[in-house]
């Protein structure tokens, strides 16, 4: 089964699987996701502040749920 990017950025940030998280950063083909991946990682390890770290964790599942909501249900491989 070929589970997209989103759905394992989703799943990976949702539970705190932060090495998953890094290699899929790494190895997708959306730069805008591995962007997003980066700057909360990057947060999440270095920032002092909280408010930076939610920002960024926000504006990552903000992006995973625009992308979501634009793959077609065709391209995905449910079965």
């Amino acid at each position: 089964m070929d589970i997209p990017d989103y759905d394992k950025a989703l799943y990976f940030t949702l539970w705190g699987q932060w090495d998953d998280l890094l290699i899929l950063m790494v190895r997708t083909n959306d730069d805008l996701l591995s962007k997003k991946i980066e700057t909360f990682l990057h947060a999440f390890h270095y920032s002092r502040s909280e408010k930076q770290i939610m920002s960024s964790h926000d504006s990552l599942l903000h992006y995973i749920d625009h992308a979501m909501g634009q793959t077609p249900i065709d391209t995905i491989n449910l079965f």
